[in-house]
């Protein structure tokens, strides 16, 4: 039996395309193999990367002027390509928000191969808010703008999107796919697959296309937007299977009602959560409630003693991966597209339990 589970990532995946997948997984197509098996230049596997690009297009309403890119390396790769790829362009300085620790790790990335100006830093309250546009301090000759709009560890979220002289740039790894977004503000979007798209092993990257000529003259090939464009992502073989499963996502996603449909659930399911929390006195939650995830709920108990306790019990409940980053500590639970409304209704009813037995 199937247990609810609320990881960070590698998160759920939508349990259909799970299905599909294992009955797919030894005979795919009528081809006698997996698609595991198969060439990636194949017309079959070619059908199905095809396929994955113009779904993901109908979902996010990418423009004509954009191009989509299936990336290896996760979004932490994304970390070094993007100096790679903007670097080049006349200036060697990026404008970077400081929200937690995936904007860090861009941050000294970034500082590797140019200047990096910290516009705005919420390190002052330990990471629990998202800094409002009147603190920023913007370069009047960036190459880019940074942010992270939902932070995985902490669980703040940007409720806002940042209006900006340079390219946006931003990393959508955790809230990708869970609401509407205008692409066309952006200059690169880019997510790793393992929270709301598919398997971990692929990432996505969304460039508007006057950005692919951008690049530092040595830039590594295989950190080339340019090149991944004008290959259709298959310079070399990529991770054939976590795309087929990125496609079959897509596909779910799409039967579901969409990326309006998801942002109505992701709305409902933490709600839920957050008002129970608002109400408790036993657990509470760390982040500024205008600055709250929608997609990873951090929250912690009254006493830290139980905290062990609680995840024994949550487990045995059936409730899976709720302990918190280990950098931070306490417990969070990721709500992200797969994650049913059921899922969040049982962890509500156990917290509630917890507290009166141990609080």
């Amino acid at each position: 039996m199937r247990k609810f589970n609320f990881c960070a990532g590698p998160a759920a995946l939508p349990e259909p395309v799970l299905a599909q997948a294992q009955q797919e997984l030894l005979d795919w197509q009528g081809l006698g193999c997996s698609v595991m098996e198969v060439s990636h230049r194949s017309p079959e596997f070619t059908a199905v990367a095809e396929r994955a690009e113009q779904d993901l297009r109908d979902l996010m309403a990418i423009p004509d002027n954009y191009k989509v890119l299936f990336l290896q390396g996760g979004a932490t790769g994304q970390f070094s390509a993007i100096p790679w790829n903007l670097f080049g362009g006349g200036s060697k300085k990026a404008d970077y928000i400081h929200t937690g620790q995936w904007a860090n790790k861009a941050i000294n990335e970034a500082r590797r191969y140019g200047e990096v100006n910290v516009v705005a830093s919420s390190e002052d309250r330990n990471f629990s808010y998202a800094p409002t546009a009147d603190a920023w301090r913007e370069s009047d000759n960036a190459a880019y703008f940074h942010y992270t709009p939902n932070e995985t560890i902490g669980g703040v979220e940007f409720p806002y999107i940042p209006d900006v002289q340079s390219p946006l740039v931003a990393d959508m790894s955790s809230t990708i796919l869970s609401q509407p977004i205008p692409v066309e503000k952006f200059g690169f979007i880019y997510a790793g697959a393992q929270k709301n798209i598919g398997p971990s092993g692929i990432a996505v990257g969304i460039v508007r296309e006057d950005l692919l000529d951008r690049a530092l003259p040595d830039i590594p090939r295989s950190l080339s937007w340019k090149i991944a464009a004008e290959a259709q992502s298959m310079d070399n073989t990529p991770p054939t299977f976590a795309w087929y499963l990125s496609g079959l996502v897509f596909q779910w996603l799409k039967a579901q009602g969409g990326v309006e449909a998801m942002a109505e659930l992701s709305l409902k399911k933490s709600q839920m959560l957050y008002d129970f929390l608002d109400r408790s006195g036993f657990f509470s939650s760390p982040v500024q409630k205008e600055s709250r995830s929608r997609m990873n709920v951090p929250f912690v108990l009254a006493d830290a003693r139980l905290d062990q306790q609680f995840l024994k019990e949550s487990e045995e409940a059936g409730l899976l991966n709720l302990k918190g980053h280990r950098s931070v500590g306490g417990m969070r639970a990721s709500l992200y597209n797969a994650v049913p409304v059921e899922a969040v209704e049982a962890l509500v009813a156990f917290m509630a339990d917890f507290e009166q037995r141990h609080g």
